[in-house]
């Protein structure tokens, strides 16, 4: 008795497909999402290389932290100030 594979579905997407789809559904949303983290690990690493240079090193792994309050935060009250036009 064979058994049959999901990868035998014909109405099966592939990887590559679902991917891409993933991506052009949400490509505004990544892109804010990838701009912030880079925006929040730059402004942390320079806050701890100069303006904390003597801190311990737990200080930036708090300031890292920080990042996920700050960034629902951020996208919550943005969302809100949309509503609000």
């Amino acid at each position: 008795m064979p058994e049959t594979d999901a990868t035998d579905d014909p109405n099966e997407k592939s990887l590559a497909e679902r991917v891409r789809s993933q991506v052009s559904e949400n490509r505004t949303g990544m892109l804010q999402d990838l701009v912030f983290a880079v925006a929040w690990v730059t402004l942390v690493s320079l806050l701890y290389d100069f303006a904390f240079a003597s801190a311990p090193q737990w200080v930036l792994y708090l300031f890292m932290l920080a990042g996920i309050p700050a960034y629902f935060g951020f996208f919550i009250s943005l969302q809100m100030a949309r509503e609000q036009r």
